[in-house]
């Protein structure tokens, strides 16, 4: 089994598992994320490489459904895990996403994460790709290359905001948001998703179960949003004013996709 293009175009919550904790697999699934994403790269230390990708390689042959994130092209491992994703067909995770070369002979859906200036910088032309369904924005990793703290709202927002451009520009899905590191205060995170959603991301990544609820949530339309979306499209097609607000052909558009994104 695989995770189709529609899924992961539409995932609000993908959450990260390591590769060498086969025993999380099953329970990442059952946290009820849009899609889970088993780590090769990050989560796993140099020693312990072989044995992750052999744990990911048995979970989805036995039918197990998630993306995989692997080691970035120029590592010793990335020809290996390439080998694995073609194997299962399974939607790839590209880290440190620069050249779109790489990513244009990969050929299965990809999420690409962008975290380097470099990347950022090539975001309109990675958007481009064929298999890219969406990006992801790689936060940490960036703020680290920049000499900044990563969860500088202002010091990203010039990342957050290009990858949001370019992904609209290519016709492509809202890109993913980066994690939010800190698990034990609710509010950051409530606070990390508005101002995402605020610029136009459509979902984030997450690195615990507990998150996975709230980044669905916040995500997805809110009731008075759903509700203004009603009285618009019952106004007609035609110029009008709705709640004191002028309604044309684009505020129709909003509408439309609000409603739409309700239903995914």
């Amino acid at each position: 089994m695989t995770v189709h293009m529609a899924q992961l175009t539409a995932a609000r919550a993908l959450l990260f598992v390591p590769g060498d904790r086969p025993d999380r697999f099953d329970k990442a699934v059952a946290a009820g994320a849009d899609a889970v994403i088993l780590d090769l790269e990050d989560a796993v230390a140099d020693a312990d490489k072989d044995a992750a990708r052999a744990h990911v390689d048995e979970w989805l042959a036995r039918g197990g459904e998630a993306l995989v994130r692997i080691n970035g092209a120029g590592t010793r491992e990335f020809e290996a895990d390439l080998e694995l994703v073609a194997k299962h067909g399974c939607p790839v995770v590209l880290p440190k996403a620069e050249d779109p070369a790489v990513l244009s002979g990969i050929d299965v859906p990809q999420v690409p994460i962008i975290e380097t200036a470099a990347g950022v910088e090539a975001a309109v032309a990675l958007c481009a790709v064929k298999n890219v369904a969406r990006v992801a924005f790689g936060s940490v990793d960036l703020a680290t290359q920049l000499g900044v703290r990563h969860n500088d709202e202002v010091a990203l927002g010039y990342a957050r905001s290009r990858l949001v451009l370019a992904s609209t520009a290519n016709g492509i899905a809202p890109p993913v948001d980066g994690v939010t590191t800190d698990l034990g205060d609710e509010t950051v995170l409530a606070a990390d998703i508005r101002h995402a959603r605020r610029l136009g991301f459509g979902g984030k990544l997450c690195i615990h179960p507990k998150q996975v609820a709230a980044v669905r949530a916040g995500f997805a339309p809110t009731e008075e949003e759903l509700a203004w979306a009603r009285r618009v499209l019952k106004a007609g097609d035609s110029v009008s004013a709705v709640d004191g607000q002028m309604v044309d052909r684009p505020v129709l558009e909003r509408a439309r996709r609000l409603l739409a994104l309700a239903d995914s």
